[in-house]
């Protein structure tokens, strides 16, 4: 996984450290792999590290269907908490599979009007959705989000909620190896190649799968 701060990922060649870089999983393709570093790290450390979820603890995730939250779905479910998610329509039968208890469509229904007392909010919606979910919380719980820092609440917790994901080698690998094992699965939206990589950025890209992380694929020259 490449620095955060630093340009240039969509290219043949980056520069990098040795401590950022895990050997890729045997059994995924190229483009899976892609989607893994940056969506995988976020979820783990979201939750194991942020978070610091346990064991049978209550965890509502915004977004269970996109790169990163299909991951934290997984992860959390594995790691025994009870995982409620939301979900648009068509993708609730995915999040279910991929070990949600159960599946909020966003859609048709508030969540705030259905989850109470969650001991961690996992957001990676932001807006509104960010702003409503303290309300679902026990006192004692924790919210963390990746998609911006809450300016609007006053709760002393949003100070300590927004994170922003860092390479670690010994997380790649753990991740590599669960995703080796079938424990985990990854899922490419869209794949399009570098040509048309400001696609990826502007949501015109034809007939997506409408979960996972979008793939830009750079030739090889072969």
């Amino acid at each position: 996984m490449n620095d955060w701060y630093g340009d240039g990922a969509l290219a043949e060649f980056c520069l990098t450290q040795p401590s950022s870089i895990a050997p890729k999983p045997s059994s995924l393709s190229d483009e899976e792999a892609a989607t893994v570093p940056i969506s995988a790290l976020t979820a783990w450390q979201a939750l194991f590290d942020h978070a610091r979820l346990q064991p049978k603890e209550k965890i509502l995730i915004h977004g269970g269907s996109g790169g990163v939250g299909s991951f934290a779905v997984q992860l959390a479910h594995r790691h025994g908490a009870y995982v409620i998610s939301t979900a648009s329509t068509k993708n609730v039968s995915l999040v279910k599979q991929l070990g949600a208890d159960e599946v909020i469509d966003y859609t048709t229904s508030h969540f705030q009007d259905l989850v109470h007392d969650v001991d961690v909010v996992f957001d990676t919606v932001g807006g509104k959705t960010l702003d409503l979910s303290w309300s679902v919380l026990k006192s004692t719980g924790r919210l963390i989000t990746v998609v911006s820092e809450p300016t609007s609440s006053t709760d002393p917790r949003a100070r300590k909620s927004f994170f922003i994901v860092q390479p670690s080698q010994k997380q790649l690998i753990e991740i590599g190896k669960l995703l080796d094992a079938g424990s985990l699965k990854t899922f490419v939206n869209a794949a399009i190649p570098f040509e048309d990589a400001a696609r990826a950025y502007t949501k015109s890209i034809p007939h997506p799968r409408g979960y996972g992380k979008v793939v830009v694929t750079i030739s090889n020259g072969h």
